[in-house]
């Protein structure tokens, strides 16, 4: 079986490693298959690393994602080539995710310590059925405070809603890399994008590294960094549209 990890943040957002430590450390010490690079409205992190993994001839591959700010909460868009638009409804949101041929998925679902898709609207979503406006997969082995904090109303709620499942650690630190992944059959990115479709994949969980292991000033730093890294990428947004 696979193992691959679909929530990682770098430098590129609101991270504390590198894409390059990332690598190194997915490679050499997380035993990860596959890794996702979901920075916040950005896509940049996730190119850099599958270029620069296939340059340094890395046995694990990089699947291309973001995590984008809808108008309901967070939505991991996976297998993508360009950065979505952000505050859009997360219908519009999941169009767009899809005409890219990418796989959405709901990250920490019904969590209130991030922004999270809530369960009336992933009901609703569901409930609808319509082609193109659907979550490919539900986050439910995510062991960060955020993820842990609904996850069993999540688990109970998904019984109905019948999402494949997947993990990740949502990572912003090196030492939680890997604590939380989507195991699925087979090695390879193409592997788990078909098990993800056919609704195979399982998630698991280890131990979150500590706040001592991870050190108490690069918490901080990381939460304050954290919560500015969408407003940063607005900002530079709007100054980018300012001078075109």
């Amino acid at each position: 079986m696979g193992k691959a990890d679909l929530h990682l943040h770098t430098t590129v957002s609101d991270g504390m490693y590198s894409v390059e430590k990332l690598l190194e450390f997915a490679e050499h010490e997380a035993g990860l298959d596959v890794l996702a690079v979901t920075d916040h409205e950005d896509a940049r992190g996730g190119l850099r690393a599958r270029e620069l993994a296939a340059k340094r001839g890395y046995r694990l591959e990089v699947v291309v994602g973001a995590e984008v700010t809808t108008r309901q909460g967070h939505l991991l868009a996976l297998f993508i080539e360009d950065s979505p638009k952000s505050f859009r409804s997360v219908e519009s949101t999941l169009e767009a995710v899809h005409a890219m041929g990418g796989l959405a998925v709901v990250p920490h679902p019904l969590s209130w310590l991030t922004r999270s898709i809530s369960g009336r609207t992933i009901g609703r979503i569901q409930g609808r059925g319509e082609p193109g406006v659907t979550f490919d997969g539900i986050e439910l082995c995510n062991p960060s405070p955020a993820g842990r904090a609904t996850r069993a109303r999540a688990i109970a709620a998904n019984e109905t809603w019948q999402l494949p499942v997947t993990g990740g650690s949502d990572a912003h630190h090196l030492p939680h890399v890997g604590s939380g992944w989507t195991e699925f059959e087979g090695t390879t990115a193409a592997d788990l994008r078909a098990a993800l479709t056919a609704g195979t994949t399982a998630g698991r969980m280890s131990r979150y590294a500590s706040l001592r292991e991870v050190g108490i000033g690069a918490t901080a730093l990381g939460l304050a960094w954290g919560y500015s890294a969408t407003p940063r990428k607005m900002l530079r947004g709007l100054g980018q549209g300012r001078r075109a």
